[in-house]
């Protein structure tokens, strides 16, 4: 059943919750929490500062901040009064964020003292920019505003307190994995839906739920899990600034936190940092979920063998604010899968050159339609067109489902490496890869062959004292692997760059590439 009174406007799910559990703590970080009563008086005052300042409905609004309370603060006031969230990456270099603030033409901006003057020193290339606020600034220079006093003075207006959740209220920017990022145009109430259909309904989301997120909030994954899905079901949330496996470790071991969202790649450093610790099994998780990249089936086994709660997968795309599939906590799962499509959600696999339905078990291109769509790209009518056809979005992934309905994510159409005509799935090779004791990490990209087309190439990050045996490694793939998969070649690296959700960023890797055969 889907929770559709978790679908409501931000200021109303602020004001039921101050009412109902006032003195709850909504969210925590290791500087500050807030309350639900305070958390909604907090940002209808700052709500008020935004139109003092003359911020107006469907203006957009920056937020340059680091994962904290004030990061969903910050959030909540900008939805609340209509205007228009636009998270950045706190990390991002001042190329991804002058081109956001530029795509997006940002008339307000949230950062930092210590990132204030990067934005400072561009500001001839922002004329839509009209005001900053910066937390953490003992003085400001003239048009720039402290976050802090906002806070807790009284505006001269109130916050407009919209109740439109079907305008666009967040442009989230892709990952940008195979070129330059898009904006992506969401409503509350698509990501609501997602909360209410999948969050709530299958995980079982709930007030007494206690969350620790290591997950970036800039990121559609934890604006919608971390953040929006918290304050619709009055749960609590401990936010780290950032992810680290000693200090995740050291918060579950605190014996409070229910539930742990993370991507692939976090849960595999915990396991890697939790070995030896029969402590860890002790935690008060009843529930992990996993979203942002593809889990590979032993890594989900042996996670939850050794933290003793289920790992759920799901398969999201910040397209369709977030999810698409989970798997459930009750039933059967199929170790590998990314679970079922969320109820009321349709999802279809179609040959890409013909745009017909696979066959049952075939591999094709994963195409969606649902509430919980993207309104489309922020000014890239084409794009939106060329990704939404017939009310159907085109992912771009490749998948496959066994004859129960579990889908499986194989890979991108555009990662796809054509050995000899016959296609390689990354991915395959990879959860491969990964199974060798000597490797912590791995990615694999094409390089292009003068006879075959291309062939795949995988750079690996070793164990701590393993053994650096490239021959080794691929005398394991021959054994596991058709040899038209077998890397033809293995190059050691010391980390694998991925985005905030776990992708693995392979245009990166393929600039390191000769391209040249050997």
């Amino acid at each position: 059943m889907i929770r559709t009174e978790l679908i409501a406007p931000v200021p109303v799910l602020l004001k039921r919750h101050a009412r109902a559990r006032g003195d709850k703590v909504a969210f925590e970080d290791e500087d500050t929490s807030v309350t639900y009563a305070d958390l909604d008086a907090s940002t209808a005052r700052l709500g008020g500062h935004l139109v003092d300042m003359g911020i107006e409905v469907g203006d957009r609004v920056a937020i340059f901040v680091p994962n904290s309370v004030a990061w969903v603060q910050a959030c909540l006031a900008i939805v609340r009064t209509g205007a228009v969230c636009v998270p950045i990456s706190h990390d991002a270099s001042e190329a991804e964020v002058l081109y956001r603030l530029q795509d997006a033409q940002c008339r307000c901006l949230f950062t930092t003292a210590d990132k204030y003057p990067l934005v400072a020193s561009r500001l001839d290339d922002l004329p839509d920019l009209a005001r900053i606020v910066v937390a953490g600034a003992e003085s400001c220079r003239k048009g720039v505003v402290r976050y802090e006093p906002l806070l807790e003075s009284t505006p001269r207006n109130v916050s407009r307190d919209t109740e439109d959740i079907d305008c666009a209220s967040y442009i989230v920017y892709t990952s940008g994995t195979t070129g330059k990022a898009k904006g992506v145009l969401l409503s509350t109430r698509g990501n609501l839906w997602v909360v209410a259909a999948g969050w709530a309904s299958i995980a079982g989301l709930d007030e007494n739920d206690v969350v620790l997120s290591p997950l970036p909030l800039f990121h559609s994954y934890a604006l919608n899990l971390s953040v929006l899905a918290i304050l619709a079901v009055g749960a609590t949330e401990y936010i780290l600034n950032r992810f680290s496996t000693e200090r995740a470790l050291s918060r579950l071991k605190e014996g409070r936190f229910t539930v742990l969202p993370g991507v692939p790649t976090m849960f595999h450093y915990l396991l890697e940092g939790a070995q030896g610790d029969a402590d860890i099994g002790k935690t008060a998780l009843r529930l992990c979920l996993s979203a942002g990249a593809i889990m590979p089936a032993t890594l989900n086994r042996n996670f939850e063998q050794h933290f003793g709660a289920p790992l759920l997968d799901g398969y999201g795309i910040t397209e369709t604010s977030t999810m698409v599939t989970l798997n459930w906590p009750v039933g059967p799962r199929v170790m590998g899968s990314c679970g079922l499509p969320l109820p009321g959600l349709q999802v279809r696999i179609v040959d890409p050159a013909s745009g017909r339905d696979s066959e049952p078990g075939a591999e094709g291109e994963l195409i969606v339609r649902g509430p919980n769509l993207m309104l489309g790209y922020h000014r890239k009518e084409a794009e939106t067109s060329a990704a939404v056809r017939d009310g159907w979005y085109h992912t771009g992934d490749l998948a496959k489902a066994d004859p129960n309905g579990f889908l499986t994510i194989t890979g991108r159409l555009k990662e796809l490496i054509i050995r000899g005509g016959q296609n390689i799935a990354p991915a395959e090779i990879e959860e491969t890869v990964n199974r060798h004791e000597a490797v912590l990490d791995c990615a694999v990209v094409g390089r292009a062959h003068p006879h075959l087309g291309e062939e795949p190439v995988v750079f690996v990050v070793a164990r701590e004292g393993a053994e650096k045996d490239a021959e080794a490694l691929r005398a394991f793939c021959r054994e596991r692997l058709s040899a038209y998969k077998v890397p033809a070649e293995v190059r050691w690296t010391d980390a694998i760059p991925r985005t905030g959700s776990g992708k693995i960023i392979r245009f990166k890797l393929g600039e390191l590439l000769d391209r040249r055969s050997e």
